[in-house]
Formats: C-alpha cells, structure tokens, sequence
C-alpha cells in the first residue's frame, strides 16, 4: 500500500478544513463572545457536541445527511449528479462540522479577552466596522487564531470515526491517514502502521510545541 498518498490527502484535508473553519467560525466566535442572546448557550452547546458525542455517531447522520436521499446530499446529486458520501468534499463538509469546537472556543476566548472597547475606540475614530476588526481586533487576538489554526488541523489530521463512516476507504480519495494506520494494523503489516503513526506523532508534538512556546513569548497584549 503507499504510505504516501494517505499523508497527503490528509494534509489536503487539514488543510483545506481549517481554511474554511477560520472563515465561518470567526464571525459566530464573535457573535458568541458578546451576544446577549438568550439562544447563545443553545449555540454554544451545539457548537460543542462533537467534543462530547462518539464519531460514529456524528458519522452515521452525517452518512444518512450527506446521501443520495440527505437533506443536503439529496440536492446536491440532483445538482451534480453525484453523491457526497465517500468523496473528498464529503470529507471536508463532516470535517468542518466535526472540527469546529476546536476553531470556535479558542477564538471566543479571545475575543473575550480582548473585549468591545478597542472595537468601539476604532469606531469612535471613523473606522469601519470591517477596518476596525482587521486592524485592531484581529492583532489583538492573534494568540487565538494560532491555537485555532493548529487545534483544528491537528484535529482534522487525526480524525477516524467520522471519516470512516462518511468516506470509508478509496485510495486517492478518502484514505486519510488514520484510516491507512488501521487497515495497516488489520492485515498486522506494524511496520507500515509504525511508519505512519510515529510520522503523526512527531509532527503534532512539533506543531503543539511550536504553539505553546510561542504563547509564552508573546504574552496576551493589556488592555
């Protein structure tokens, strides 16, 4: 089996998972930091299920949502005429969803640490709303994006579960990295699944590594 086709769909994945995890999440972290609304901790819970709930779970409604006869598989193979489950875009809508407590919390932390008045202090001076958050809110909160940024594709690069149940096994396609591991360890081939775990391993462990010491210089900036 080749050892490198699942590292990089992985990567793929991480990737492409934590680009558009930063895009929604930071508007509904935002919206969650400040709101008062008294359906925030509905959203908050929601938002948090994947942290509590078994990925088979998660996998098997994502499997019945995303299938030729789901709520959104069902149009989009009317649309496109195929289906979502066990392709790579499948992967990468189970993988946001699944992902985004990981991308939410550390970036509603931040905002909250940082709090409204740099944002009404910008807007005091004529900047817009969107000037306002890029220039000043978004610096401010910068410590958050990067333990966002790294929870959520260190996450998505570890995830089985979900895959599995959404996207099975086609080389190429949605053998991920966890799954390559699996099937290595079920024919007992321990060599290849050594290879592949310990590669997961070190690169995570660096990734963290990297974060923690770069919270430790740049300490959260007063306000």
């Amino acid at each position: 089996m080749d050892l490198l086709s699942p590292v990089v769909l992985t990567l793929k994945l991480a990737a492409v998972t934590t680009l558009i995890l930063l895009v929604v999440s930071t508007p509904l972290a935002w919206w969650l930091a400040h709101s008062k609304s008294k359906w925030a901790a509905t959203v908050e819970a929601l938002v948090a299920l994947p942290l509590v709930l078994p990925p088979t779970v998660l996998g098997f409604y994502f499997l019945i949502v995303l299938g030729a006869n789901g709520v959104i598989g069902g149009p989009w193979s009317d649309l496109t005429g195929s289906a979502l489950t066990f392709t790579f875009s499948g992967l990468v809508i189970a993988s946001v969803i699944y992902s985004l407590p990981f991308v939410v919390q550390p970036l509603q932390s931040a905002f909250v640490a940082v709090g409204r008045k740099p944002l009404e202090v910008a807007l005091l001076l004529r900047a817009s709303r969107l000037d306002a958050f890029f220039s000043v809110i978004l610096p401010l909160s910068i410590r958050g994006y990067i333990t966002a940024t790294v929870l959520g594709f260190t996450h998505t690069m570890g995830e089985f579960g979900v895959v599995l149940m959404v996207g099975g096994s086609i080389p190429g396609e949605t053998q991920v990295l966890s799954i390559a591991i699996y099937e290595h360890v079920e024919v007992l081939d321990y060599g290849s699944a050594h290879v592949l775990s310990a590669g997961l391993l070190v690169f995570t462990f660096i990734v963290l590594l990297m974060v923690y010491v770069i919270n430790r210089r740049f300490p959260v900036n007063a306000h």
